[in-house]
Formats: structure tokens, C-alpha cells, sequence
């Protein structure tokens, strides 16, 4: 990519030139901005649609994966989670209404949106190996590996040229 600069407006010996330095700050912030903004396609999604919704939190140990995800505002029975071979997924959906009724106004708000998360396992659990508990927004899920749960990583030494 190519980047223009803007002319020098004071003295090229002033440390603390004013446009140089918000001509750094406007071409970060441009950079920011092109490097975030969402596609096309996804720009009339809610933060539900989101890539990375819900947020989640990955624990690995030895014999078991724990997952917290957070959900707030989602009702228990609006969560939908499975797990197909070596995949979780986390699905839900949101909803709320809002109604206020003054003298001088009426005010209704809705609010309403789904998500769909999946998550490799790198194993597939056994029947019965999967616990979950939801309280204040938040699924946690422990889910117990196989006895024949090997990770398939292979460590490469790097040499130098």
C-alpha cells in the first residue's frame, strides 16, 4: 500500500510539529479502521452475527477441556449446544423488548439477534463426558477426554541459514 504524506507546515527542526504528528495519528486510525471494517455481507448482521460471539475462555489439562462462554441476556433454554464428532457448537438467540408509555411519549425498543460459534475439540467425547451449568450469562462446559486423547502435535526445530 502506498501512503502519501502531507507536507511539513512548520519547522522541519520542531520536535513537536503539529500536523506531523496528526497525520501519524490519522493514518493509524485509517489503518485501524481499514483493517476492522466489517464485509459487505456482514455489515447488517447484530453483534450476535459477529465473528468471535460469544466470547469464550479455553482451559486444557491433561483430561479435560473447560469452556466458559458469555452470553448475557440469553435465556438458558435460547442455548442450543452439541457436539457432532469433534465439533461443539454454541447456539442462541436473543430477544428483549422495551415499552414505556409517558404523557408526552411512547418509547418501544427491541433488541433481537442469534449466533452460532463452533469450536474444534481435537477429540471426540465419550457419551456422558459432558457436564454444563449457565448462571449469570455465563455456559461452562467440562468435557472430559478420552482415554485415547493424544494430541497430534509434532515439534519442528528451527535452525538458522
Amino acid at each position: 500500500m502506498t501512503r502519501r504524506t502531507l507536507p511539513r507546515m512548520l519547522s522541519e527542526t520542531s520536535e513537536t510539529a503539529f500536523f506531523p504528528n496528526l497525520q501519524k495519528e490519522m493514518n493509524r486510525l485509517f489503518d485501524q479502521f481499514r483493517a476492522g471494517y466489517p464485509a459487505p455481507e456482514a455489515a447488517n448482521r447484530s453483534v450476535f452475527g459477529a465473528v468471535g460471539f460469544p466470547a469464550i475462555d479455553v482451559v486444557d489439562t491433561d483430561d479435560v477441556l473447560e469452556i466458559s462462554a458469555e452470553v448475557p441476556g440469553v435465556k438458558e433454554n435460547d442455548l442450543d449446544v452439541t457436539i457432532t464428532r469433534d465439533l461443539l457448537t454454541l447456539k442462541g438467540e436473543k430477544s428483549s423488548d422495551h415499552e414505556e408509555d409517558e404523557e408526552n411519549f411512547h418509547l418501544i425498543e427491541r433488541q433481537y439477534g442469534s449466533f452460532r460459534r463452533q469450536i474444534p475439540l481435537g477429540f471426540t467425547p465419550e457419551e456422558g463426558a459432558v457436564t454444563a451449568d449457565f448462571k449469570d450469562g455465563i455456559l461452562n462446559l467440562k468435557i472430559r477426554k478420552p482415554a485415547n486423547a493424544q494430541p497430534d502435535v509434532q515439534k519442528i526445530s528451527i535452525g538458522t541459514s
